[in-house]
């Protein structure tokens, strides 16, 4: 591996201007700005009409991004930024591909590349020779040079390595600081071979300003990014095991963590009620279901098929410590504060909420929901309840599931029959909770009532 700062090249292969961006999701449509401030023409590719209608109006569709609406504008003005549905169209423009489509997991935690292969296939049919094809899926390992490239030969009658440049290079940003992170972010860039690899860190380095490090091959890069990912999720599921323990023994998980980590060979992650979003509860998955390879004798991993199973039982565990404080809730109301996965980001995938919903469902609860990023009809099409505030005075127990901004002065004097606060995101005051008269608990903050039964989990 090989580490090339912003600017210097190991290739004087020379690329055309224009690149086709395939996916305008909160990801594709950022890059897609970043590729034409550096001077490219870009073309966006999306099955959505109301995405292309969108952009070629000069307004952006993802609002998470500070400053976007403003830059999608600039650019279509001038002539930098288009979009259609119509991608072997923009491939056959292009000498840049890059294909950043959803891979998702199915209800049995199956990898699911139907999307990335339909996609695929299109871009094959527009594939010209001298192009280069670069993913940024998050991916099996394998599957670019296995199953993608296949995909991509079999339509366009090219041959990968020879006719036309296949890479791969995992986004690693988060929504709301995409442009910060590319900024930031080492790019991890893997070819399929050393051609494949040159033209790729060419194209990246003309497009981005953080360095770029260079992987030994597609499968190199795809497990990067996997990695990552899966460490988020197993140090986290380590942190709720902590706060379980904590609990067990009525010892404070958070003073100690915080201790421990002033060592440092130790960065244990905050427990809580879950995890949500696109990929820490989903790319394990890729490791534990999604070998693409041949190899029949591929090792088990059971360490993140455990962390899965810890961590999505968090919100099961959140409500045993709510039960410990006021009894059965079956009748009783419940309020969710936050749907969202992340603080002050608006987008449900695999959020915490629903888990705890279901929790609180099966013992009988009646479960309302609030969060400050939706209406009552998106709530309710999501899936939720919404809270409406002539029921403050029926919740006895609430549950913050989302650290949005709003919730840091959420007004608790409406709920006067509540009893309880779960601080499940560490984002409400616990003065002001205590002071509206109601009991504060944290996971793993050990402030279990002595009779209550033993929490911890047993094996």
């Amino acid at each position: 591996m090989r580490v090339t700062s912003h600017g210097e090249m190991t290739t004087t292969a020379a690329f055309h201007s224009t690149v086709a961006v395939v996916g305008l999701g909160k990801i594709g449509l950022p890059l897609a700005v970043q590729f034409a401030q550096h001077g490219r023409r870009v073309i966006g590719c999306d099955i959505n009409p109301l995405v292309i209608e969108t952009i070629n109006s000069g307004h952006a569709h993802v609002q998470e991004e500070p400053g976007i609406d403003e830059m999608v504008a600039q650019l279509v003005r001038d002539g930098a930024l288009s979009a259609t549905s119509d991608i072997a169209d923009a491939v056959r423009q292009a000498s840049v591909v890059v294909v950043i489509v959803p891979v998702i997991v199915d209800a049995e935690r199956n990898v699911d590349l139907s999307s990335m292969t339909s996609a695929t296939r299109m871009v094959g049919q527009g594939l010209q020779p001298g192009a280069l094809v670069v993913y940024e899926t998050t991916l099996p390992v394998g599957t670019t040079s296995g199953p993608l490239r296949q995909v991509l030969e079999e339509t366009s009658g090219l041959t990968a390595g020879e006719d036309f440049f296949l890479a791969y290079s995992p986004e690693r940003v988060s929504a709301g600081r995409i442009f910060r992170d590319l900024a930031t972010y080492p790019k991890v860039v893997g070819g399929l071979g050393a051609a494949d690899l040159d033209a790729a860190v060419s194209f990246y380095s003309a497009v981005l300003d953080a360095p770029i490090m260079q992987m030994q091959s597609t499968d190199d890069a795809e497990f990067v990014k996997l990695i990552e990912t899966t460490y988020r999720d197993v140090n986290i599921a380590l942190a709720n095991e902590y706060a379980r323990f904590a609990d067990a023994h009525r010892l404070d998980v958070s003073a100690a963590i915080a201790a421990a980590n002033t060592q440092p060979y130790s960065h244990i992650h905050e427990p809580g009620v879950g995890v949500g979003g696109h990929c820490i509860p989903v790319y394990p998955y890729f490791l534990i279901n999604g070998d693409s390879g041949d190899i029949a004798d591929t090792p088990t991993m059971t360490l993140p098929q455990r962390a899965r199973q810890i961590n999505d039982g968090m919100a099961r565990y959140a409500i045993q410590r709510i039960e410990a404080e006021i009894g059965s809730l079956s009748g009783k109301a419940v309020l969710l504060l936050g749907v969202a996965y992340r603080a002050n980001v608006r987008e449900t995938a695999f959020t915490s909420a629903l888990l705890l919903q279901d929790a609180l469902r099966e013992r009988g609860a009646l479960v309302y929901s609030d969060d400050p990023l939706y209406n009552d009809e998106e709530l309710s099409s999501l899936g939720f309840t919404p809270f409406r505030p002539e029921l403050a005075g029926d919740v006895q127990a609430i549950i913050a599931q989302a650290a949005h901004r709003a919730y840091t002065s959420f007004d608790l004097r409406p709920f006067t029959a509540c009893r309880v606060v779960l601080d499940g995101r560490h984002v409400l005051s616990q003065e002001q909770v205590e002071a509206a008269g109601m009991r504060y608990i944290r996971i793993g903050d050990g402030k279990v009532p002595v009779a209550a039964p033993v929490l911890i989990e047993r094996r």
